[in-house]
């Protein structure tokens, strides 16, 4: 059930046919006409002051909040880990009076 079936490559049967025959071509050149130029399917992007101080401006707005959350997420580490010190140093003081009064 485990073993894995490999599968034989059977032998082929019936009538087999010789592999084609390529004849050279020979190969004409054709002068073609310039093509004109085409105009391109979608309007070209103008880009005005008003435009461009937007962009900057969500631009901006986006740098500042996700470095907003980036630092409040290390804030949040950095907290977790005093507040786990803390515990530890209290947890470690606990243990040494109780073996003090022993």
């Amino acid at each position: 059930m485990f073993r894995p079936k490999i599968p034989t490559m059977p032998t082929p049967t019936g009538l087999v046919t010789p592999p084609a025959v390529v004849q050279p071509t020979v190969v004409q050149t054709v002068q073609q006409q310039p093509l004109a130029p085409v105009t391109p399917a979608r309007p070209t992007i103008q880009i005005t002051p008003g435009t461009a101080l937007a962009v900057i401006g969500a631009g901006t707005a986006v740098v500042l909040v996700v470095g907003t959350v980036l630092v409040s997420m290390l804030l949040a580490t950095a907290v977790t880990a005093a507040s786990v010190a803390v515990c530890a140093v209290v947890v470690r003081s606990l243990i040494a009076s109780s073996a003090k009064r022993r």
